[in-house]
C-alpha cells in the first residue's frame, strides 16, 4: 500500500463516497465501468478487480476469459454530478487491465499507449499532448433522419439565446472539477457545433483526460435535455469534428521541439518526428479515423486534409507547424489535423507517438513544407507535388493497415488481428446497405 492509496483511502472515509466507479475501454475505444463499495477499494488495490473479458469486445477467448482490473490511484477523481446529492457521491478510477499472473494484458489500449511512453521515456523523452475537440450538440437524436442541431451559430459566434454558451461553461466546471485543465472553449463553424481545447498534459494523463471529456459532455448534455455526439461528420452538408491534437517531446524541462537558431524554431529533433508522422501517416489511418464515416469527414469536412503533407500555419495539411510566439520555447509544437473525435485515444495517441520516435530513430528527413491551399489541388497537381494521398475509404484505409508490419508490432499481434476483423466487418456491413442515393438514382431503371 503506497502513499497515493492511502490518500484514496482517505479521502473516500472523510468524503463519505459511496460508490466507486472503475473505468477501462475496450479496443475500439467504448468506455466501460465497474460500480463497486468503498470497502471493497483496499482489496482491489492489492488484487484487482476479476471480470470476464471474453464479453468485452476483443479482450479475450472464453478460454482465457480471467481477467483482472486493477485500479489506477493517481486517476482518482470525484465525480461532479452527485454533489447535490450526497448519499449518491462516487468517484472514479481508471483501470490498467492484467492477466491473473500479474502480467499487463498485452489488449489493454492504455497498457498499449503505456508502452510508447516507456520507449520514449528510454530515449530520454516525454510526450504532451493538448487536443481541440470538437462535437456537435443536437435537439434529439431519437430520429436518426431528422438530425436538429441545437442553434444557428457559427464560428466564434457569441450567441445569447440558445443553450451553447451555458452548456460550455457546465462543461468546463465539471471538467475542471475533475483535475482536467481546459484552454478555451467557442463556437465551431457550423451549427450546433462546439469546441473545447484541453490544456497540454502527459499524453496517457490525456488519453484518461479524453474519455472523460466524452463522458462529462454527453452528462451535461443530458441535463441540459440535448445530446452531444463525436460521430465525425453527423451532417452531409456541414463540417465534420475533428480533434486536432498539438504534441511536443521534452527532455526534462526543455522542449526538444525548439531551436531558436532555426526560422520556425523547430528543431532538427521536431523535424524527424513530423517525417515519422507523415512516412507511416497512410497505414496508421484506420487507427486514427476508425470508422466508415470517419472517411465522410477526411474527403468532404471543412478543413479535414486529405494528403500527406506538411505546413507551415497551413490549415489544409495533415501536420501543422504553428506559428505562435515563435520565441516561446514551451509553444513549438507540432499539430496533427487528420484525428477524429471519435478515436480511441490510447490506441490513437500509441501509433502516432510510436511513429514519430521512429522518425527521430533512424533519421527521417522531412521535405519543403506545402505552401498551396492542398484542398484545392486536384489529384493529378498533388502528385506531380509528390503528395500521398490518405486512404478515401475505411476498405482502403485498413488494405494499407493489413500490410503494414510496423502497425502490427506497436499494437501487438491480438489488438492488430481484432481489429482488423472487426473493421471489415464493419465495412462489409457498411456496403450491404441500399441507401436513398441508389434508391433515388436507379430504381426506375
Amino acid at each position: 500500500m503506497n502513499s497515493q492509496h492511502e490518500f484514496v483511502l482517505r479521502t473516500v472515509e472523510e468524503r463519505d463516497i459511496r460508490f466507486i466507479r472503475l473505468w477501462f475501454t475496450d479496443i475500439l475505444g467504448a468506455l466501460k465501468s465497474v460500480v463497486m463499495s468503498p470497502s471493497e477499494l483496499e482489496s482491489a488495490f492489492e488484487e484487482g478487480v476479476g471480470f470476464d473479458g471474453s464479453s468485452v469486445e476483443g479482450f479475450s477467448r472464453i478460454s482465457e476469459a480471467d481477467t483482472i482490473a486493477m485500479p489506477d490511484p493517481s486517476t482518482f477523481q470525484i465525480m461532479p454530478f452527485d454533489k447535490e446529492e450526497p448519499e449518491l457521491l462516487s468517484a472514479r478510477m481508471f483501470c490498467d487491465i492484467t492477466q491473473p499472473d500479474g502480467q499487463p494484458s498485452l489488449v489493454d489500449p492504455r497498457h498499449i499507449l503505456r508502452r510508447q511512453v516507456t520507449e520514449a521515456a528510454n530515449e530520454g523523452f516525454t510526450c504532451k499532448a493538448s487536443p481541440e475537440i470538437e462535437f456537435y450538440l443536437l435537439e434529439d437524436a431519437r430520429d436518426i433522419n431528422k438530425l436538429v442541431a441545437t442553434d444557428n451559430g457559427g464560428y466564434f459566434d457569441q450567441a445569447t439565446h440558445d443553450n451553447a454558451p451555458s452548456f460550455r461553461r457546465r462543461s468546463m466546471y465539471a471538467l475542471e472539477s475533475m483535475g482536467i485543465a481546459t484552454e478555451f472553449s467557442h463556437h465551431e463553424t457550423s451549427p450546433g457545433q462546439q469546441e473545447i481545447d484541453l490544456r497540454h498534459a502527459d499524453v496517457l494523463s490525456m488519453a484518461d483526460h479524453i474519455m472523460t471529456f466524452r463522458y462529462l459532455i454527453k452528462e451535461v448534455a443530458s441535463q441540459q435535455g440535448v445530446h452531444a455526439t463525436f460521430m465525425p461528420k453527423p451532417f452531409e452538408d456541414r463540417s465534420g469534428s475533428g480533434m486536432h491534437t498539438h504534441l511536443s517531446l521534452f527532455e526534462g524541462d526543455s522542449n526538444a521541439f525548439h531551436d531558436p537558431d532555426d526560422e520556425i524554431s523547430l528543431s532538427s529533433t521536431g523535424r524527424q518526428f513530423i517525417a515519422g508522422i507523415l512516412e507511416h501517416a497512410v497505414e496508421m489511418t484506420a487507427i486514427t479515423n476508425q470508422w466508415t464515416n470517419s472517411y465522410k469527414r477526411l474527403m468532404f469536412g471543412s478543413e479535414a486534409p486529405g494528403s500527406v503533407t506538411w505546413g507551415i500555419s497551413n490549415r489544409s495539411a495533415l501536420v501543422r507547424v504553428p506559428t505562435y510566439r515563435l520565441s516561446k520555447e514551451m509553444s513549438r509544437r507540432v499539430e496533427i489535423r487528420s484525428l477524429d473525435s471519435a478515436m480511441n485515444p490510447y490506441l490513437g495517441y500509441a501509433v502516432l507517438l510510436a511513429a514519430g520516435l521512429r522518425g527521430i530513430r533512424e533519421g527521417y528527413e522531412l521535405g519543403d513544407p506545402a505552401e498551396d491551399d492542398v484542398h484545392q489541388l486536384t489529384r493529378r497537381e498533388r502528385r506531380a507535388m509528390g503528395y500521398k494521398d490518405l486512404p478515401s475509404s475505411l476498405d482502403q484505409a485498413l488494405r494499407e493497415f493489413e500490410r503494414s508490419e510496423f502497425m502490427a508490432e506497436v499494437l501487438g499481434e491480438h489488438v492488430f488481428e481484432y481489429f482488423l476483423r472487426s473493421k471489415w466487418d464493419e465495412w462489409h456491413e457498411y456496403q450491404q446497405q441500399i441507401t436513398a442515393f441508389e434508391l433515388r438514382n436507379n430504381l426506375n431503371f
